[in-house]
């Protein structure tokens, strides 16, 4: 079967793509803005390149015409934190999916543990066992209703114990898989 995808209406062809282009770690960015603090999933996310060290995630709209807090955020302030979900928090990233107002923190309203080890950047999820401190480094400009930025990875948070004498990470990071969230680990 071939799928042609000018014949594909939006929602379809996401679906597909999403389905297809499996496992894909989620980034639970976190950004800020006037004291409130910003934490949302997106699982249109890879990375791009090791040198630079960068990485590019694609942002709805909140609504027709209006940026989702993550990429205004960005956009004013080029700063973000990308955490990564594991089996811990899983329940926690499914709830920040839900659309809050911009004034509305789901690290508050949620009840969701951060801290700050770096004070130039956003706070990060205390859960995570990695996560990349990132400054924004170019908006990509395609037509709809995404907008893909890529974001430099300027430093890397690694829990204790998670990085082996030759460089390799081990995290449990939770991925999406289609509809579906897994986990990418060593069965």
């Amino acid at each position: 079967m071939i799928i042609d995808y000018k014949e594909v209406n939006d929602l379809n062809r996401y679906k597909i793509m999403s389905d297809t282009v499996v496992p894909r770690p989620i980034a639970w960015i976190v950004t800020e803005d006037d004291g409130v603090i910003n934490a949302a999933p997106f699982s249109y996310f890879v990375p791009l390149s090791s040198n630079p060290a960068v990485v590019i995630v694609s942002i709805g709209e909140k609504e027709k015409g209006v940026p989702k807090d993550s990429l205004h955020n960005i956009l004013k302030h080029k700063k973000a934190t990308i955490c990564f979900v594991n089996k811990e928090n899983t329940e926690q990233v499914k709830l920040c999916a839900n659309n809050l107002d911009k004034e509305d923190s789901e690290v508050q309203k949620y009840e969701i543990e951060v801290e700050r080890p770096l004070n130039d950047f956003p706070p990060m999820i205390s859960s995570t066992q990695t996560a990349l401190f990132c400054e924004f480094y170019q908006k990509v400009d395609i037509p709809g209703k995404t907008t893909p930025i890529i974001l430099e990875v300027k430093k890397q948070y690694i829990e204790d114990g998670r990085l082996d004498e030759r460089f390799h990470v081990h995290v449990e990071n939770v991925g999406r898989s289609g509809a579906f969230f897994k986990a990418m680990v060593d069965l």
